[in-house]
């Protein structure tokens, strides 16, 4: 989407004005002005921050996020800047690193997040895709996980654990997508799934998120990189979050791609909340704060023994769990 050169030009000068942030570069946002269309790039003005947005009781990177609504004032000298924020209706939000207690808010006001993962070349690891599911529930948005590079998968190994990926979320209630960004394989059903939403896009380094939105938005053509051969790792080539207009109706928020995902500001008492299977398991408990990870009584604990939770899922459970209660949870040997 082209930049305004000019602010003045784009609005007239001391007027307060609602949009949409559309785009985040750290240095400044990008804010799509209300009253007309995608198309019509001279109503998009690039703005600084003035004022404090920060979330209470958290530090975050980003005090404003794409997605936000926001009013804007547009001073003489052309300089713009966000003054307000509508308060939003949901978040997705991560630890900025995993040494760090602030927070990075990817994206604000949702109907869906979509995490695309692959399962080789990179390997995105289930605590990755847990971490996610989790964080996705706990702000109450809808997931969708997309298994892309299938093309990848030609061994039988390869096949089984595709099949064994796919029926493991699937049988807890999630719908995911076997998709070839690269062959436009599985590409109708992704549309459907985004068609006139708003919808975050977020996984690893690496696993063809920037292909994937190539396919569904032609003539956007966002770069690309190889996996390096030494580390099977992707290189960073989004490197800030922005909104696209999709032509089938609807919006995506690429956010660049990330390695690890922290969470934050979750409850150790609720963590089990976010996991569906064990919160349905967690019913039958002896004790009603059960933790789920040495009571007697423990239905989730049966459940496990029982092979009705997956070790993978639980593993993930208490790694959050060490997020939320400082390391005290490990798993059991």
């Amino acid at each position: 989407m082209a930049k305004t050169k000019n602010n003045k030009a784009a609005h007239a000068a001391g007027a307060l004005s609602e949009g949409l942030v559309i785009k985040n570069t750290g240095s400044r946002y990008d804010v799509l002005l209300d009253g007309k269309g995608t198309d019509d790039t001279s109503r998009t003005v690039a703005c600084k921050v003035k004022g404090n947005f920060r979330l209470k009781g958290i530090r975050t990177t980003n005090p404003v996020a794409v997605g936000d609504r926001v009013s804007i004032l547009v001073n003489d000298d052309g300089s713009a800047y966000i003054t307000a924020i509508t308060p939003r209706r949901n978040y997705i939000i991560r630890r900025a690193s995993n040494l760090s207690k602030e927070a990075s808010i990817l994206a604000a006001n949702l109907d869906g997040a979509m995490l695309v993962a692959s399962l080789k070349h990179p390997v995105t690891s289930t605590n990755f895709i847990d971490r996610f599911l989790a964080t996705a529930e706990a702000y109450r948005v809808e997931a969708t996980l997309v298994i892309n590079k299938t093309d990848l998968l030609d061994e039988p190994e390869d096949k089984e654990l595709l099949e064994a990926v796919c029926y493991l979320y699937r049988s807890i209630g999630y719908r995911v997508i076997e998709v070839s960004a690269l062959h436009s394989e599985g590409l109708d059903e992704v549309r459907d799934v985004l068609r006139d939403r708003i919808t975050l896009l977020s996984g690893n380094s690496g696993v063809g998120k920037s292909t994937m939105i190539n396919a569904l938005v032609p003539g956007l053509d966002l770069k690309t990189a190889a996996i390096s051969d030494v580390h099977d790792q992707g290189t960073h080539t989004t490197t800030f979050s922005e909104m696209f207009p999709l032509p089938f109706g609807g919006w995506i928020i690429d956010t660049p791609g990330v390695r690890g995902f922290g969470t934050i500001e979750m409850n150790a008492n609720e963590v089990s909340h976010y996991f569906p299977e064990i919160f349905k398991e967690s019913a039958e408990c002896r004790f009603g704060d059960c933790t789920h990870t040495h009571e007697p009584g423990c239905a989730v604990l049966k459940a496990l023994d029982e092979n009705r939770i997956s070790q993978s899922r639980y593993n993930s459970y208490l790694s959050i769990l060490n997020d939320a209660d400082e390391g005290k949870y490990r798993a059991p040997q």
